[in-house]
């Protein structure tokens, strides 16, 4: 079987108590205080499905009778802007770098995506939904004298503008992978079949 990863511990703590300190301000519906340095006009949604919406292997879902299939996604939080009233994905991510987080570099475009289906999965439901996504990064910080059992954040907020042009598209391919009679060649590049490629070779 593929090789899994390994467990982000840390980031599903720094997930939950984000999701408990946004959930104050839900209740009292006020915005949260990084939203109003940032300058964003809105305050957390509140909906009847949202802890459903947060749970993993449920999420979000969307029934694509098209396609025949059930897609899901499990977000972390959901906005609603106060003028507009179009609701806000908001994805949470922790790490420990030094400098300034940003969406920059190569491999982030998997953060991209996964805020853009979020928001495709939304308007599968009939939700209006901002193109404006925010991270909410949480960046460690690394440089104290000491650790006394307390770990420092610097936390910012990342306005992203998605497109979900690319997911109908893919969609239809990988309904077509699926469907097809034979698995399509392994490419060069994949790791994972570079690696079952060596397994059975021992």
């Amino acid at each position: 079987s593929r090789v899994s990863g390994p467990p982000f511990n840390l980031n599903i703590a720094v997930d939950s108590l984000l999701k408990n300190e946004f959930d104050e301000y839900r209740i009292k519906g006020e915005p949260h205080p990084l939203m109003s340095e940032a300058n964003i006009d809105a305050i957390p949604f509140q909906h009847e499905l949202l802890d459903q919406w947060r749970f993993n292997f449920k999420g979000v879902q969307f029934e694509d009778k098209k396609r025949g299939f059930l897609w899901f996604g499990a977000i972390d939080d959901v906005w609603i802007h106060n003028q507009s009233k179009k609701l806000i994905i908001a994805d949470y991510k922790a790490t420990s770098k030094k400098g300034e987080v940003s969406l920059d570099a190569e491999w982030q475009i998997g953060y991209k995506r996964q805020v853009e289906f979020y928001q495709w999965l939304l308007r599968g439901n009939s939700f209006d939904v901002s193109d404006t996504a925010y991270f909410v990064y949480c960046n460690g910080i690394a440089n104290k004298d000491e650790f006394n059992n307390n770990l420092e954040f610097k936390t910012k907020l990342i306005p992203y503008k998605g497109s979900d042009q690319w997911i109908e598209p893919t969609l239809m391919d990988l309904k077509a992978t699926l469907m097809a009679d034979q698995p399509p060649e392994a490419s060069q590049n994949c790791s994972y079949c570079s690696y079952v490629k060596k397994t059975l070779t021992i």
